[in-house]
């Protein structure tokens, strides 16, 4: 059988330029594209070192339709993973034409582009933000979504639609949206990693920025949630681990074993953890102290969210296997190599 090509937008990127070593890894050819709006080429040099190999990279931008069926004229694409979206919750509060305007127009010129090239399977990369403060936890994939808190948040929403829609109008355009929960972390390697352009966003790399001395103090926002330490309860995932469950979508979608032409998986542990759990989890795998303070809550947070995997882990035949400890030893090792102190 010949080998498969992967599209991958934003493949330079945090979990893009993780997707693509597994895909590598597992025997997929990648191209990847990207307008290094939010990353530069660190990632993609780190994925060339692992792999030990160059791989295709396309500068360009999804919003722009001609480029994107100009680069389906140039590849056999059998598979697509979108990650070429904006994703700060704050900043599509302020922004929301931005947001709007790259994350939905960049996702139908790539199923345009799809359906007008014979079709092909898409990958959504949405995310658990969908469900908003549920009153029901574990959230499962029939847990109903609640609107949403924030322009970014409604993107994902639309393009669950748009995609949903598309499949069911399109002759051989076949979809599944992996909605995640917190990922974080670093290859083993420490040659890829989270590479947040200003202030982060997240919380890991605010704690490997404050632990390194780039940040002076981390802020833990809220300690009178109603949960066992007042901090709030989230699902992290190790982003290798998140990375393979792109794998097991993508193979389901080329080898016809999809029981629907869409389908949504959540990808998360199961376990929640809290922010404060987190902290003392890196003070004590890393053997250091960080300096961090309590802080008023952040609008829009949701008190607690985690995953019932069990769906991804029976039909997409994944499991998340690192612990929160490896994860948080592998985050700290990518961070020091950033600021040299490996």
């Amino acid at each position: 059988m010949s080998r498969k090509t992967v599209l991958v937008s934003g493949g330079a990127g945090f979990i893009g330029s993780h997707v693509t070593v597994e895909l590598s890894n597992a025997g997929y050819d990648v191209v990847i594209a990207d307008n290094f709006s939010n990353c530069d080429e660190t990632n993609y040099k780190g994925v060339c070192q692992i792999l030990g190999k160059e791989l295709p990279l396309i500068k360009m931008d999804f919003c722009d339709a001609k480029a994107v069926n100009e680069l389906f004229d140039a590849h056999q694409i059998d598979a697509v993973i979108h990650f070429a979206a904006y994703k700060a919750v704050g900043e599509s509060v302020a922004e929301p034409l931005m947001y709007y305007n790259n994350n939905l127009v960049s996702f139908i010129n790539i199923i345009d582009a799809a359906r007008t090239h014979g079709g092909c399977n898409v990958l959504f990369s949405s995310s658990a933000t969908v469900y908003g403060e549920t009153d029901v936890l574990p959230v499962t994939e029939v847990s109903p979504r609640q609107p949403a808190t924030s322009p970014y948040g409604n993107t994902k929403q639309i393009c669950e639609d748009i995609l949903r829609d598309s499949v069911a109008a399109y002759d051989g355009v076949k979809g599944i949206a992996l909605r995640y929960f917190n990922p974080i972390g670093a290859h083993p390697s420490a040659l890829i990693g989270e590479l947040p352009r200003g202030v982060p966003n997240n919380l890991v790399p605010f704690i490997t920025q404050t632990a390194v001395g780039k940040r002076e103090c981390l802020s833990v926002f809220g300690n009178d949630y109603p949960t066992e330490d007042g901090t709030c309860l989230r699902d992290y995932i190790d982003i290798v681990d998140l990375a393979k469950a792109h794998v097991c979508a993508v193979s389901r979608m080329v080898d016809g074993k999809m029981k629907e032409e869409y389908e949504i998986f959540n990808v998360g542990t199961g376990r929640p953890v809290s922010v404060l759990e987190l902290i003392n989890a890196f003070e004590k795998v890393n053997d250091l102290k960080l300096n961090w303070k309590f802080a008023p809550r952040r609008a829009g947070d949701v008190v607690a969210i985690w995953a019932d995997p069990q769906r991804a882990n029976e039909e997409l035949g994944w499991t998340a296997e690192r612990s929160v400890e490896d994860t948080l030893a592998a985050a700290w090792a990518w961070e020091k190599r950033l600021a040299g102190k490996e």
